[in-house]
């Protein structure tokens, strides 16, 4: 067999008609949305059943917005991703505007005295959301457009962090201090690969470091959450609480789980089984294997986003490059974060597990996010066939 019959094997490309797939990562997409679907159902039936006379409610909803965001993926899989990078300049300031709006009194829904949501006639949208992707595919786009004052200077580091600064900021007032974190943390990665030096990197990571952490010991709230996940037994029953529970649920799964549908801490004991703390369910009832399998799933995730980046910008593809790592970086760690949190290893943070906790605007977003990576796969492959070596269309010095 010739090296070029074998490529596409190698690479999992899988050629569907005129597209291009990564057959691997889809093979991913469609297990965890499976294995997301078993477990909200798992996880919520006995409070729907008990809050609302209705066990399949969160089922319900969690599978409706599944179906929306495959039609969003597919929406996101159609559109040519140099359409993302003339608009990103709009979508920076679609962002900012979502953010103020959420502020606004009687306007932002309000849920356990946080200010996150806005109603849509029937739906309820949690604007961080769309807020994070708006500002991946800005600065994806800003660092190819300004790659060279980024090399050069300070302050082409400096101008997109005023953004990533101003966004974190509107979060923080909502207050929604974890999507503040991960939205930091990836525009910082996104601009290292982006063309920043090092020692400005160096230095706003630094700064943005030292801020996040005043932040967060400044708070009284945020304190607490951080001394009681260092020892949350000894407050088992208040700040300690869902920590200890979450432990106990990890603990019962022992290798191979109590099996689907037995938790026993989805019954009443741990506070957010269906949303934040869904990975302790999996646990419990999966086991350490199926908790292995789940965190093998996202590393597999995270390396295809890794890899599309890496052979678009050998492919001169930079805009979908930086689209491609930010999408895998964000990704890999909120995954992170939320197990981290369940396991006990990070102060508790409302932050969703992608594609298996139940939180509608999560995963239509997420959905939609691995649609655009899906076509940067697509168009990539394209551009590697044709041999073509071209930059991103829309590039301009200074």
């Amino acid at each position: 067999m010739s090296a070029a019959a074998s490529a596409p094997r190698a690479n999992w490309d899988l050629e569907l008609g005129a597209w291009q797939l990564d057959a691997l990562l889809a093979g991913v997409i469609t297990v965890l949305i499976g294995l997301g679907m078993i477990l909200v159902t798992s996880a919520s039936m006995s409070l729907a059943d008990r809050d609302l006379g209705q066990p399949w409610f969160f089922a319900i909803r969690h599978a409706g917005a599944v179906g929306i965001g495959l039609g969003g993926g597919l929406l996101a899989l159609l559109i040519p991703t140099q359409v993302w990078f003339r608009l990103s300049g709009m979508l920076l300031l679609l962002a900012l505007l979502l953010l103020v709006l959420v502020l606004v009194p009687n306007v932002g829904h309000s849920v356990n005295g946080a200010t996150r949501w806005l109603k849509v006639g029937l739906f309820t949208v949690q604007v961080s959301e769309l807020a994070r992707v708006c500002l991946i595919i800005y600065i994806a786009s800003y660092s190819v457009r300004h790659r060279e004052a980024m090399t050069q200077s300070f302050w082409g580091l400096a101008k997109p962090m005023l953004a990533v600064t101003i966004i974190a900021g509107l979060l923080l007032l909502q207050p929604d201090f974890g999507a503040a974190v991960v939205i930091v943390c990836t525009a910082l990665a996104l601009l290292f690969v982006g063309g920043a030096r090092i020692r400005d990197f160096l230095a706003l990571t630094v700064l943005a470091g030292a801020g996040l952490s005043l932040l967060a010991v400044t708070a009284p709230y945020r304190l607490k959450r951080l001394t009681g996940f260092l020892d949350p037994w000894a407050d088992p029953y208040d700040s300690g609480f869902q920590l200890v529970q979450s432990l106990i649920a990890i603990g019962r799964g022992d290798w191979f789980g109590v099996g689907l549908g037995a938790s026993v801490q989805k019954l009443f004991y741990l506070p957010e089984a269906h949303t934040d703390f869904v990975f302790a369910v999996l646990t419990e009832e999966l086991g350490l294997l199926g908790a292995l399998c789940v965190v093998g799933a996202f590393l597999v995730l995270v390396w295809r986003a890794l890899r599309t980046a890496k052979r678009a910008n050998a492919a001169q593809l930079p805009f979908q490059a930086n689209l491609a790592t930010g999408i895998g970086v964000w990704l890999g760690l909120q995954a992170f974060i939320n197990i981290g949190v369940n396991a006990g290893l990070l102060p508790t943070k409302g932050l969703t597990l992608p594609l298996l906790s139940y939180g509608r605007t999560s995963v239509v977003v997420t959905l939609a996010c691995l649609g655009l990576l899906l076509r940067i796969h697509h168009e990539l492959v394209i551009a590697e066939r044709s041999g073509r070596r071209r930059p991103a269309r829309g590039r301009r010095r200074g």
